[in-house]
């Protein structure tokens, strides 16, 4: 497979388990359209031998036959056995075993596992049985368990008692990294500002299935405005097909959950409040979902003094970059897109583009941590937290909100992440501000970084507030 981008560390791994003399069952779990298929596809590459199976997509009264018939009818695609009814999961599974080449190395892939298990309430179990009796017997095979509904296979594979020991391997596939971003650009990406990719990036974050439509030779805005702002772009009408196959009933709910967090983190009392709702398991269960889903992130900020987390001051974070995007400027403006009437729309007209764009680029610096602590002079440093956090005003101190807090053995590191076309001085006695604010025990050393796009005033670059300025095209270069 041509072309394939990023994953460097995964595919090393995927290649030492293919490696192994004994069978492997390997779970990958990710968002919608992080590539999960793509990245087993492309390991498979590697094998002697390759099957791919994948469960049909959630609609009203489907039933655990159509899900039988289309395994089968797609093992018969891939093999030699002939099309033949099957009426239970046992029977299919032990098919499909009895088809394995006995010799080299082979990969099956059991994809939207989810979807595939729908109507059956006992299939992780004779998937459990299957791989005792029969899969597990295989020396050179890799089993892979994927789906978008990672709360399915937490609950039915990780968590369950019946596969204890039996998971070699948890691929948990998140954005590509800023250097892979930077790659869909082509040659081109030379030639494109990081100003640009930004902008794009603020609407796509790193999925690859939506860097995959840019196209280079045309602007951010013109690249925005054809998959969002057009009844037949891609984006358009993806954030209805992603809540309806992850969520299905629950899709409304949990599209609430996500409004909430358009403007920023929040705490759990906070978003029961928003919503009118309890704070209790319902609530709790659905957050996680959404985090297991990859749309969102929870950050404990820990006491800067001890390192000590502080679980019950944690905030939700909206940390995917389209669902924000989509929640704020497409949902709203559903008819008159459809109704070809925001066209001509620049994005910088967009109310809070500027406040929203900050946040979208506070998510890529958080989802980049690897390129950025190199820039701290802390890529072999041993770094014991790293967060976003917030200090709540008491009497006795003021409150503060740092963008990241790193913690090292003997110093704090507060950074600051500011995008603006023009960056003021007033930045550096912003942050000085929050510096003094913080409690601190004696020895402890304070040192502060500015992560930023735009111009710089010219007297922030001659400060001494901050020991680092980090132009965020430097997170784009590869190390």
């Amino acid at each position: 497979m041509s072309g394939y981008i990023g994953r460097a560390h995964e595919r090393e791994e995927f290649r030492r388990i293919l490696a192994k003399k004994k069978a492997s069952l390997v779970t990958c779990q990710g968002r919608r359209r992080i590539g999960k298929s793509r990245f087993i596809a492309e390991c498979a590459t590697e094998a002697d031998h390759h099957l791919s199976f994948s469960g049909l997509a959630p609609r009203e009264g489907i039933s655990r036959q159509e899900q039988l018939d289309a395994f089968t009818e797609t093992l018969a695609a891939q093999t030699r056995v002939p099309r033949v009814r099957l009426d239970s999961w046992p029977a299919a599974l032990q098919l499909l075993a009895s088809q394995l080449p006995p010799q080299g190395s082979a990969v099956v892939l059991l994809d939207e596992i989810s979807w595939m298990a729908a109507g059956d309430a006992d299939f992780a179990g004779h998937l459990k049985t299957a791989w005792d009796a029969h899969f597990s017997k295989h020396p050179h095979l890799v089993l892979v368990l994927c789906g978008s509904v990672s709360s399915w296979i937490e609950e039915n594979i990780l968590r369950s008692t019946g596969f204890v020991g039996r998971c070699a391997w948890q691929f948990r596939l998140g954005p590509l990294p800023l250097p892979d971003c930077a790659e869909f650009w082509g040659r081109r990406g030379a030639r494109i500002s990081a100003a640009d990719k930004l902008r794009v990036l603020s609407v796509t974050g790193g999925v690859p299935r939506y860097l995959e439509e840019i196209d280079p030779a045309r602007t951010a805005e013109e690249n925005i405005h054809d998959w969002c702002f057009n009844p037949g772009g891609m984006l358009f009408r993806e954030f209805d097909s992603i809540f309806h196959d992850l969520f299905t009933r629950k899709a409304g709910t949990y599209r609430e959950i996500v409004r909430t967090l358009v403007e920023g983190p929040r705490t759990l009392d906070q978003i029961s409040t928003a919503l009118g709702r309890e704070r209790g398991g319902s609530l709790g269960a659905a957050l996680e979902d959404l985090e297991l889903a990859g749309f969102l992130r929870k950050d404990a900020p820990f006491d800067p003094a001890t390192g000590r987390s502080r679980p019950r001051e944690a905030r939700h974070r909206l940390s995917d970059n389209y669902l924000r995007f989509f929640l704020k400027y497409v949902d709203p403006q559903r008819e008159r897109i459809e109704k070809g009437l925001f066209r001509a729309t620049a994005l910088e007209n967009l109310e809070g583009w500027e406040s929203i764009l900050g946040l979208q680029l506070e998510n890529l610096v958080l989802a980049n941590l690897d390129a950025l602590l190199p820039r701290l002079k802390l890529a072999h440093t041993p770094l014991l937290n790293a967060a976003p956090y917030v200090q709540r005003q008491t009497q006795r101190r003021k409150g503060c909100q740092i963008d990241l807090l790193l913690r090292t053995r003997r110093s704090l590191y507060v950074i600051e992440v500011k995008l603006r076309q023009n960056i003021p001085a007033s930045v550096a006695d912003e942050v000085m501000e929050k510096v003094v604010r913080l409690k601190l025990p004696p020895g402890q050393s304070v040192r502060t970084a500015l992560v930023y796009a735009g111009a710089l005033a010219p007297a922030l670059e001659e400060s001494d507030a901050f020991d680092f300025l980090v132009p965020v095209e430097r997170l784009f270069e590869r190390l």
